[in-house]
């Protein structure tokens, strides 16, 4: 089974809200998140082209793992948290499969 990933495209058009955005991110729900969903690891970034742009990525050993981690209570409960500290901040979600891992 190929790795999954799971992306959650935040976007904070409220430039003055960015700061403090990106520390609930790093010091709440990132942390939560993956213990959660029993992620791997995961990343957040920030678009190098679009500031209002914020991407976190988990990572999961396959699809199954990350359909549990997705559809149970703890998602709903992240997404309520989400919804309640930032119910400005549009978002979309993502799921996938790693079809080719290359080294250079």
């Amino acid at each position: 089974m190929p790795t999954a990933v799971f992306i959650v495209r935040a976007t904070v058009t409220d430039a003055g809200k960015r700061a403090a955005f990106d520390r609930w991110y790093e010091k709440e729900h990132l942390p939560d998140a993956v213990k959660s969903f029993g992620a791997k690891k995961a990343w957040r970034f920030w678009s190098a082209t679009d500031p209002a742009v914020h991407q976190a990525m988990y990572q999961f050993d396959d699809q199954a793992s990350l359909d549990r981690a997705t559809t149970g209570d703890d998602m709903k409960r992240l997404i309520a948290d989400f919804n309640r500290d930032w119910p400005e901040v549009t978002r979309t979600r993502e799921t996938l499969l790693l079809a080719q891992e290359f080294a250079a």
